[in-house]
């Protein structure tokens, strides 16, 4: 945990807060509302509570208060503002900055609390879709950027997992999987990245239909268990950061010939990887791709 960060530089700022990084210097030196410390060679850089301030002083600012009347609001005050209009305009407004501190504190608490508030009168459908993947899609850029590290990223990935788990085995309980087609879902080897397809799995199960979670770094050879059991397989991957080693032409390639050859099963694909096919590449005809989680679920 010696990586964990405790200090900012102002474009972390900027990127944690979408407020270009010119705009917060000026509001600094105008406004006072942001105390840096220096290095020795004269670069500021910016501890966790200025990151807290400028993320509600964000919030503020983007409900159309003026910057001039944000700056004269006490900590107390700016606080008490922050909740207003949270009560006003809903509190997915503040969500995102809410699990934004909890991931940068490693604050289980305040992820639970932010996340119960939504239940309160959203579904986990609505919170993953409206909430969860926006986030994740920022985690994304903030850990490409350096501004947060892995520990930061597998904290708050894990704790989103678990709510899947647990809206995942609720359905489980009363889903009968009676429908004939079986959608069996996994991600290749090394492939770590599952909570696009474990969201895939709780809309498949909330559908009423038959999925089956294989999960990490299946072997292409050992779906070929699955087809002794199920004959008509509709096989379901996510492809993000693997097949690295080799293209992801050979991958499909591999899948058809190993496995849907000679079958009735399919195989549908769906992930960035998608995005390094070449346009010359003849696609199995068992095999489609879909350039969304979205496009694939309106599939069926």
């Amino acid at each position: 945990m010696n990586n964990i960060k405790t200090e900012f530089t102002i474009k972390d700022l900027e990127n944690f807060s979408g407020i270009k990084a010119h705009t917060i210097r000026i509001w600094e030196k105008r406004y006072n509302l942001f105390e840096p410390n220096r290095t020795e060679s004269n670069i500021r850089y910016y501890n966790i509570d200025n990151l807290k301030k400028l993320l509600n002083v964000t919030l503020l600012y983007n409900s159309g208060l003026k910057i001039s009347k944000i700056a004269d609001l006490s900590k107390t005050k700016m606080e008490i503002k922050v909740k207003e209009i949270v009560f006003k305009e809903g509190f997915e407004s503040s969500a995102l900055n809410s699990f934004k501190l909890a991931m940068l504190n490693f604050d289980e608490p305040l992820f639970n609390q932010t996340y119960n508030s939504l239940l309160s009168h959203s579904s986990f459908r609505t919170i993953f879709t409206k909430i969860f993947l926006p986030f994740l899609n920022e985690i994304g850029v903030l850990w490409m950027v350096n501004s947060i590290t892995p520990a930061h990223e597998h904290f708050i990935a894990n704790l989103i997992k678990q709510k899947l788990y647990f809206n995942i085995e609720k359905l489980q309980l009363i889903n009968s999987n009676n429908s004939s087609k079986k959608y069996i879902l996994y991600l290749p080897l090394n492939e770590i990245h599952e909570l696009g397809l474990l969201f895939l799995h709780f809309e498949l199960l909330f559908q009423g239909k038959h999925s089956i979670y294989l999960g990490q770094s299946v072997p292409v050879e050992n779906l070929n268990d699955l087809q002794s059991i199920y004959q008509d397989c509709c096989f379901v991957t996510n492809l993000t950061v693997e097949p690295s080693k080799t293209s992801i032409e050979l991958y499909l390639d591999e899948v058809y010939t190993n496995v849907l050859k000679n079958s009735n099963s399919e195989l549908w694909v769906t992930g960035y990887k998608l995005n390094q096919i070449s346009e010359n590449y003849q696609i199995p005809n068992q095999v489609k791709l879909f350039p969304s989680m979205e496009t694939l679920l309106n599939n069926d």
